[in-house]
Order: C-alpha cells, then structure tokens, then sequence
C-alpha cells in the first residue's frame, strides 16, 4: 500500500502543481494579452504555442490541459485509497500529456511522470481491482 500512495501524492503533486495554475493564467491572458512570469526568470506556459496559437485558441488549451489534469487529480485520489482505477486515470492520459508537456514547455511534468509510472508499476499487484458493477449477479 506504501507504494500506491507514494504515486498518489507525486500523482496529486503534479496535478495541483501545473494543472492547477493552469486556469488562473488563463484568466490572466485573457485580461493581460500576454503570460505572466514566474519571477522575471520566464513566462509561465510559454512554450511553441504561445507564438503558433491565437490568445482565444491558447486560453483553450490552458482549459483543456487543466481538465486533463483534473483526471489525473481523481487517478491520484483514488491511488491514495488503493485503487486500481486510480492508476488507470493516473497513467492512462500521459501521452495526451505529453503534447501539453512539449506546447508549453514544461520540463519538470515528465519526470513526475516517470515516477507516476514506476510507483503505479510497484504498487498494482496490491491494488482494489476494478470491479464490473454492470454486469447482472
């Protein structure tokens, strides 16, 4: 059980840490025009496409980057409570991730990632199977 909530927490870490942010920077470009900086070191979210998308289009993708993210905030929720699930929401959208990851420059989510993935890989033998509550008794 230690380790599915050790991938829980990295799991929620990742999610509060970027996809979090993502909605108030949002609300930011929408009113500023332009990204704020994480102190005067580097706009926040600035990768390829801040330049390629339009500021309507860019807000869209902050939005859906953020909801991917909340997904994978309820994979490490249920990761805490031992949950099969919880890893299939916590893994299962990477690759999508990883289009966000590369568009907006973030360097620091892949390497969360790979940890996800490890902690996922030690802890599923001792995780709750998912269940098929449809199916008739």
């Amino acid at each position: 059980m230690k380790a599915s909530r050790w991938a829980g927490g990295v799991t929620l870490a990742y999610a509060v840490g970027f996809g979090l942010p993502a909605i108030p920077i949002a609300a930011y470009v929408r009113s500023e025009r332009a990204l704020p900086w994480l102190w005067d070191l580097f706009p926040m979210y600035g990768g390829p496409w801040w330049d390629a998308l339009t500021v309507n289009q860019f807000i869209a993708t902050l939005l859906a980057f953020a909801g991917v993210t909340g997904v994978v905030a309820v994979g490490g929720v249920l990761l805490l409570s031992n949950r099969r699930l919880g890893a299939i929401l916590a893994v299962a959208p990477i690759p999508v991730e990883v289009a966000f990851w590369i568009g907006f420059a973030l360097p620091i989510p892949p390497v969360m990632a790979v940890a996800r993935v490890a902690l996922v890989v030690a802890a599923w033998r001792r995780l709750a199977p998912v269940t098929d509550r449809t199916a008739p008794a």
